[in-house]
């Protein structure tokens, strides 16, 4: 059946996980955190999500944003940066995490080809909406789905079953995006088309299925929506 839902993970996939480290990398005064801010980043992404999987595995759910200072207190502490202010200032910029460049005419251009479009993430909503209201995003958007509505992050398949509650459509009229190869992979197992936003060149994780598309970038998915 064609594609009638677009459906995108928010964290790394719309909106950009390193622009918090990154912007205050570059704040006066932050000489020593400007040499470990990229290392930082990446440490914080990793462990954000391992307590995540580890949550869901173990059935001990929280909000995501818990996860999300859990991870910053880990990947602080690796990096022998322990400054209070300077972890409140990494958390308050989480909120307002920029959109890739491509995003907002990428999802414009699927309103305008009748697609539906939304987020389902692991965010919880308050932090969904903060980052949609600083991208601006809200206008091209359908909806905003959260883990928070099944009380498990992904990749378990109550989270996927959301879309097709949502849009009463079948798994296979949902092409399914995200920068995360095994959000992908879980996707394509629950029967989402799915695609792979490979922006780093990473190699394929060894899981039972695979995405079945990899982009370096989001600007093709309207054509490639389109095609299916």
């Amino acid at each position: 059946m064609p594609v009638t839902t677009c459906i995108f993970d928010a964290y790394g996939t719309l909106f950009d996980v390193s622009a918090a480290a990154r912007l205050v990398a570059n704040e006066p005064g932050r000489e020593t955190f400007s040499e470990i801010w990229q290392k930082l980043a990446n440490d914080w992404r990793l462990k954000q999500l391992q307590y995540s999987w580890l949550r869901a595995v173990a059935g001990a759910h929280t909000n995501f944003w818990a996860v999300t200072q859990d991870g910053l207190d880990w990947a602080l502490e690796a990096n022998n940066m322990t400054d209070p202010e300077l972890r409140e200032r990494l958390l308050a910029l989480y909120w307002e995490l920029s959109a890739y460049p491509e995003v907002p005419a990428m999802l414009a251009a699927l309103k305008q080809a009748g697609m539906n479009t939304a987020i389902l993430s692991n965010g919880s909503p308050d932090m969904l909406d903060g980052a949609v209201k600083s991208a601006g995003i809200g206008e091209v958007l359908d909806d905003v789905l959260s883990v928070e509505s099944v009380g498990v992050f992904k990749p378990h398949h109550s989270v996927y079953a959301l879309v097709n509650e949502r849009f009463s459509c079948a798994s296979d009229q949902v092409l399914f995006v995200s920068s995360n190869g095994w959000d992908a992979a879980a996707a394509a197992g629950f029967g989402f088309q799915t695609v792979w936003v490979n922006r780093a060149g990473e190699p394929m994780d060894r899981l039972p299925w695979q995405p079945d598309n990899i982009l370096p970038d989001l600007t093709t998915i309207p054509q490639l929506a389109s095609s299916l």
